[in-house]
């Protein structure tokens, strides 16, 4: 199916971009940590936030690396499935929305609770959007 394929091929590009960002962020936390240690400069409370939000960063990136993956994954099965048994094929795009929708909810659910909490939070909250 075209359509299928041009939505495989826009997933891998958005992949490869966020895989791009990531080793952007690491190279950026790398040159920061390296100006700071050759300068003699600590740490202070607006550097260590500004650091845990680059994690974030990361950390949600990965995430929608991930969702890419498992989007692929169930759009592969469906393209197979669709050549293979078109009643067999309904059923596949019935269960790829659920997990889609399941998916979007967790990502929503997971957003919210981490809106409003604050780097002074506990140091045992994990943040984590997706």
């Amino acid at each position: 199916m075209i359509m299928l394929d041009s939505i495989d091929e826009l997933l891998t590009h958005i992949k490869e971009v966020q895989l791009d960002v990531i080793e952007l962020s690491n190279e950026s936390l790398m040159k920061m940590s390296s100006f700071m240690e050759k300068n003699g400069l600590e740490i202070d409370e607006d550097i260590s936030t500004a650091l845990q939000y680059q994690d974030i960063i990361t950390q949600q990136l990965t995430a929608t690396i991930d969702a890419i993956e498992s989007a692929k994954t169930s759009l592969d099965i469906f393209s197979h499935a669709y050549k293979s048994d078109e009643g067999l094929a309904n059923e596949s795009i019935s269960k790829l929305k659920e997990k889609l929708n399941l998916t979007l909810q967790e990502a929503k659910d997971k957003k919210s609770r981490f809106s409003g909490k604050s780097a002074e939070s506990s140091v045992d909250d994990e943040i984590e959007f997706f």
